[in-house]
């Protein structure tokens, strides 16, 4: 018994992550997109995005990555014009930042103007989370779900899930919001004490997705309620979200 113990982890390894902050993913994953100055006909790639999430001004291509599905088709496509990197820290609390230009460094950060105070100075130590799955179909719930497996072990920094609204700090919504969940999502979210946190965790979550044109959605929730931090994907990484949530509490944290 003890032998195939041994043989096993001979076999694949630690699994655990000592330091979430400088993990080097392999170069398959999709993360933050490298937008070239190679001339292509940009309209061919524009109408090529199914979620309309790439367009032009000034004769410069950008890609919302609130609006990627991440499905890598534009780069197959337009090889030499989009090549997705493996940087995986791709969330902010700017909406805007999320928008990726042609020439711009593959980095997206956090603007600490825009942080409340108040969330450094309480959830600095410990954060509790309840998460709202508003329609979404299971991808961004499963990940998050691994944030706390013991590959990633989010809950080493004090970051927790909980079953309750009432037991937390705030609200990570995945999901387009549905009209069936958004009367929930907003019971829910007044549930949780002030001060709290709202993060968009998921594309679906942040513009809607592929369902962004769906009569049976309804997103009103996000026009009453500040968002805190945006973390993109589809689905969201582990890493991402974890190393987002660090630097949105944490007033230092090892990268």
């Amino acid at each position: 018994m003890i032998l195939g113990e041994i043989n096993i982890v001979k076999h694949q390894g630690k699994q655990f992550i000592k330091d979430l902050t400088s993990v080097t993913l392999p170069n398959t994953f999709r993360g933050i997109p490298i937008i070239s100055e190679d001339k292509v006909a940009e309209n061919e790639i524009i109408d090529f995005c199914p979620v309309n999430a790439i367009s032009s001004k000034n004769n410069k291509l950008s890609i919302d990555l609130g609006k990627c599905s991440f499905c890598g088709d534009c780069q197959h496509q337009f090889s030499s014009k989009i090549k997705f990197s493996n940087h995986y820290k791709m969330a902010t609390n700017v909406r805007e930042n999320l928008v990726i230009n042609q020439g711009d460094p593959t980095e997206i950060k956090l603007d600490a103007l825009a942080i409340r105070k108040e969330i450094k100075s309480i959830f600095k130590r410990s954060l509790k989370l309840r998460q709202v799955s508003a329609g979404g179909d299971n991808s961004n719930e499963l990940e998050l779900g691994a944030c706390g497996n013991v590959n990633f072990d989010m809950g080493r920094y004090g970051i927790e899930f909980t079953a309750s609204p009432r037991h937390a700090d705030g609200i990570v919504l995945t999901g387009p919001i549905t009209k069936n969940m958004a009367e929930a999502l907003e019971i829910a979210f007044n549930a949780v004490p002030e001060p709290r946190i709202l993060i968009l965790a998921g594309t679906d979550a942040i513009s809607g997705g592929i369902f962004a044109e769906s009569n049976a959605i309804q997103r009103d929730f996000l026009k009453k309620y500040p968002v805190d931090l945006y973390i993109p994907g589809n689905p969201t990484h582990p890493l991402t979200f974890i190393n987002g949530v660090l630097e949105l509490t944490r007033k230092k944290f090892r990268r």
